[in-house]
C-alpha cells in the first residue's frame, strides 16, 4: 500500500538558479535552496521513491492534466524570464503508473482529468527548479520518480482542485509508491512593474501582499485551516494568486481540507522575490 511520506508548499523562483551563478545575486537564494535542499533530504529519509509536484507554472485551459511521462532529460531555458534560468540540465525518471492512477480516481470524482504519457510534452520549471535543488548531490540512480500535475487552473474551480487533491490521495494510498507532494507555487504573487522589476527582486511589491502573506503563514502555524480554507478565493483573487493558488487548493484537498488543523513547520521563513512573497513549509501529515 502506497503513502503520502511528505507534504510541502515550496517556492520555484527562477532567481534559486541564478543564485548559483557567479554576478551579484550570487548566493542571494541560499535560504530558499537550503529548504529544498532539507526537504528532499526528509523524503528520502522517509523512504520516498516519487514526487508529484502540483505545478502552477503549467497552465492549462481545459480539464486537469498530469505529465506522466516515463523520462525526462533535457536542457531549459525559460521563456519567461531567459535571464534568470538558462541552459539548466535536467534528467529524472518518471512514473507513468501512478499517474495513470490518479487521474482514473480523479475522474470517478467528477473532476475531468487526462493523464499523459507523451515525450514531447516538456516539464515547467514550477517542477525542474524544486527538483533540482531536492537532487542536488543525488545520484541518478536514487533520483525520485516525477510525476507533474498542472496547477494553473485558467478556467476552474477551486472546489474542484479540492477534489483533485483528496483524489491523488486515494491513488496513492492505493498505488505501491512512497510519495513526497509538493504545491510549488507562491503566496501572494503580484509581479513588480518592469521600471522597479530589477529594485524589486527581493521584495513584495505591495505592503498590502507582504501583510496578508504574514498573517497567512501565522494561520498555517496555528493549524487555522477552517479559517483560511474560507479566504482562500479571496486571498487568490486580492493578491494576485499564482496560477490561482490551485496548487495550494490541491494540497490541502489531499490534507482533508477545511479539517485539516496540524500546525506548519516554516523551513523557510516568508520572503519576497521581484515583487511576490515565497515560502518552504512542511505540512505534517
Amino acid at each position: 500500500m502506497g503513502e503520502v511520506v511528505l507534504a510541502a508548499k515550496v517556492c520555484h523562483v527562477p532567481s534559486m538558479y541564478l543564485s548559483e551563478l557567479p554576478g551579484k545575486h550570487h548566493g542571494c537564494r541560499e535560504a530558499a535552496i537550503a529548504g529544498h535542499k532539507e526537504i528532499g533530504r526528509r523524503a528520502r529519509e522517509l523512504g520516498a521513491d516519487t514526487a508529484v509536484v502540483f505545478d502552477v507554472h503549467w497552465l492549462v485551459n481545459s480539464g486537469y492534466h498530469i505529465n506522466c511521462g516515463e523520462h525526462f532529460k533535457g536542457t531549459y531555458t525559460s521563456n519567461e524570464l531567459p535571464h534568470f534560468i538558462k541552459n539548466m540540465d535536467f534528467e529524472y525518471p518518471g512514473c507513468p503508473e501512478l499517474g495513470e492512477l490518479i487521474g482514473l480516481e480523479a475522474n470517478a470524482a467528477g473532476v475531468r482529468t487526462l493523464a499523459h504519457n507523451i515525450p514531447s510534452l516538456e516539464l515547467e520549471y514550477g517542477t525542474l527548479v524544486p527538483m533540482r535543488y531536492m537532487h542536488m548531490d543525488v545520484p541518478q540512480a536514487q533520483k525520485l520518480k516525477v510525476v507533474s500535475i498542472a496547477a494553473w487552473c485558467a478556467w476552474h474551480r477551486l472546489e474542484d482542485s479540492f477534489a483533485f487533491g483528496a483524489a491523488v490521495r486515494r491513488a496513492i494510498e492505493k498505488s505501491d509508491r512512497k510519495v513526497l507532494v509538493l504545491a510549488s507555487g507562491s503566496l501572494s504573487h503580484r509581479f513588480s512593474d518592469d521600471r522597479e522589476a530589477e529594485a524589486n527582486i527581493h521584495n513584495w511589491t505591495r505592503e498590502f501582499d507582504k501583510q496578508m502573506d504574514l498573517r497567512v503563514v501565522e494561520l498555517w502555524k496555528q493549524g487555522r485551516f477552517k479559517e483560511f480554507c474560507a479566504m482562500l478565493p479571496d486571498y487568490a483573487n486580492h493578491c494576485y494568486g499564482e496560477g490561482g493558488m490551485h496548487d495550494t487548493a490541491m494540497l490541502l484537498g489531499l490534507l482533508g481540507g477545511a479539517d485539516y488543523n496540524k500546525p506548519v513547520e516554516v523551513l523557510t521563513e516568508p520572503f519576497g522575490s521581484s515583487g511576490t512573497g515565497q515560502i518552504n513549509a512542511v505540512f505534517p501529515l
